[in-house]
């Protein structure tokens, strides 16, 4: 994008009203989809944007058209589905939830069976031990990472569907994002935020180590402990120096150094717990959304003429 460019993304929402939401980058209302009879948990949108995938407690996962806002594909599943994933090509969808197995669908064939991605330990046919908060992507690798209440991060080869390596966090999982720009999984469980190479580890089994050092320079893997209960983080996609986080325990948005997690902002105006941030592709600006029902947008540099903030 040059500099004299407006910005092209798009901002896709999930909402308790069973109703997501398609919005331009100035947060203007495009679409809505409606399908769903229950809470809508998860909203992915296509690489291309052409296609949006939801995950619902209506127990079925939902493939739209962007354009038309028409359901392309319903994939009933057994239980709540709590994550959705969209290959980068748009041809396959992973989802995930309350029934513990990651189903991976091929939507050439939409009407064929979905193959189960199974952890290697125990003889139980789960993905995880407990409900799965997050499955990701890995378009370089053809791999994916999923996260679960069973304090487990596992990665998964897709083309075998068989589990590779596997990762124990020492506090229940709260949400686990991927950051395409800087291939690095951000994982927040308790107070404790951990950035997280997105490439597997070295070893098949490995624990999260604890917080960084503050006279240590952070290395690939870096943990850090914030003094609240983090719901959701985001790492700028450019300069990678600041990370944004928000919390169930009030209904403040803040920006922290990513070195030494030290606090640089805060920001005020929701009134609710705050469940997810996430920066804009260009690191412009950043969303949150809150139990308040409200989605904001906030500038990273206060003042500097871009999009809804225009020079006087």
């Amino acid at each position: 994008m040059q500099d004299d460019e407006e910005p092209n993304y798009l901002l896709v929402s999930s909402c308790k009203d069973g109703n997501p939401m398609l919005r331009d980058w100035t947060g203007d209302w495009i679409g809505t989809f409606i399908g769903h009879k229950g809470a809508v948990w998860s909203t992915k949108l296509s690489a291309d944007t052409s296609k949006a995938a939801t995950g619902s407690a209506d127990f079925t996962a939902k493939v739209w058209d962007t354009y038309s806002g028409g359901v392309l594909h319903s994939f009933p599943h057994n239980h709540i589905v709590r994550t959705v994933s969209i290959s980068p090509n748009a041809s396959h969808l992973l989802t995930a939830g309350h029934e513990k197995k990651i189903r991976l669908f091929d939507l050439a064939k939409p009407d064929a069976e979905p193959s189960f991605l199974y952890k290697r330990e125990g003889d139980a046919k789960v993905s995880h031990d407990g409900t799965i908060k997050s499955v990701v992507w890995d378009r370089a690798r053809a791999m994916a990472v999923s996260c679960g209440d069973d304090k487990m991060v596992r990665w998964w080869d897709l083309r075998s569907q068989k589990e590779t390596h596997s990762m124990s966090v020492p506090d229940p999982i709260i949400s686990m994002e991927l950051s395409v720009p800087m291939e690095t999984l951000c994982l927040t469980a308790g107070k404790t935020v951990a950035f997280i190479p997105l490439e597997a580890p070295p070893s098949t089994t490995s624990a999260l180590p604890a917080p960084t050092p503050a006279e240590m320079e952070p290395g690939p893997l870096h943990v850090l402990r914030l003094p609240y209960n983090v719901s959701s983080a985001s790492i700028h996609p450019i300069w990678g120096d600041r990370f944004i986080t928000g919390s169930t325990d009030d209904p403040w948005v803040r920006v922290h150094g990513y070195q030494h997690g030290e606090e640089r902002e805060m920001y005020k105006g929701h009134h609710g717990p705050v469940h997810c941030v996430e920066y804009s592709p260009d690191g412009e600006m950043y969303a949150s959304g809150s139990e308040d029902g409200t989605i904001r947008l906030w500038q990273t540099t206060p003042g500097k003429a871009y999009g809804l903030w225009r020079a006087a």
